[in-house]
């Protein structure tokens, strides 16, 4: 079994509050890591995307597992690549990583400038690469931070990914891909894309309400959250945990 943790939606942003969600987020990761195989960010690592704000999550990210960051919306790619990646780009931050016979791919829907996603051309083609020069029997993770469909929470589908067909046709041409995993909506949430799992993980820095939870846009009650993805065969199987702090 292979086991993946997630954490979204950090938020760094200097005060105390965000910071000790985020730490006990990462202690209650890093105290099990004997049992997982790697670290998923997806995205809005940063709350305005100041360098403070990068400085700040460089020193706080520490995890003795292989660990993946993408961009969200409140990203800055210039200064989250500087500080987080270790060489300053304006382009999209997509990495890979290959653990035995599961391709774990962090690609990067942020659009500069704007709060909805999508995945450009050349991350699309990069993708493909990647799984490409894996073995035939690698199976196949993607993780990015805007969710490609609705899921019923009505601000956050109107600043989605948009283009999702491109992706979906990924599926098509390469059916070792057992789900898709992100971030953006700041709510634990599992429905699907092409075909596959699409698992949505729990905000850290703070959750959102759903429609009929009141009229505040922020379920301040709620503590931070965690998704752990296990890879069993071709199947994605997802847990949720919430951690006190």
């Amino acid at each position: 079994m292979f086991v993946v943790a997630h954490i979204s939606d950090l938020h760094f942003n200097g005060t105390r509050f965000n910071r000790a969600r985020i730490e006990s987020a990462l202690r209650y990761i890093n105290a099990r890591t004997d049992g997982l195989d790697a670290l998923l960010v997806t995205g809005d690592v940063a709350d305005e995307g100041s360098p403070s704000e990068y400085v700040e999550a460089y020193r706080v990210l520490d995890s003795p597992l292989p660990m993946l960051i993408t961009a969200g919306n409140h990203d800055e790619r210039s200064n989250f690549s500087a500080e987080l990646v270790g060489e300053r780009t304006t382009s999209a931050i997509n990495s890979s990583l290959l653990i035995d016979d599961v391709l774990l791919l962090s690609v990067d829907s942020s659009i500069p400038g704007r709060n909805d996603g999508y995945l450009d051309d050349d991350t699309l083609a990069w993708m493909s690469v990647q799984i490409e020069a894996a073995p035939a029997d690698t199976r196949v993770l993607v993780a990015f931070h805007h969710p490609p469909v609705t899921i019923g929470m009505t601000f956050m589908d109107t600043i989605r990914q948009t283009g999702e067909e491109r992706l979906a046709e990924l599926v098509v041409r390469y059916p070792n891909i057992v789900g898709f995993v992100c971030g953006h909506a700041h709510s634990a949430c599992v429905t699907q894309f092409a075909g596959r799992p699409l698992c949505i993980a729990p905000g850290v820095a703070s959750t959102l309400n759903l429609p009929f939870e009141g009229t505040e846009i922020i379920n301040r009650g709620q503590p931070p959250g965690i998704a752990f993805h296990m890879i069993d065969g071709d199947r994605l199987i997802t847990h949720f945990r919430a951690v006190m702090f």
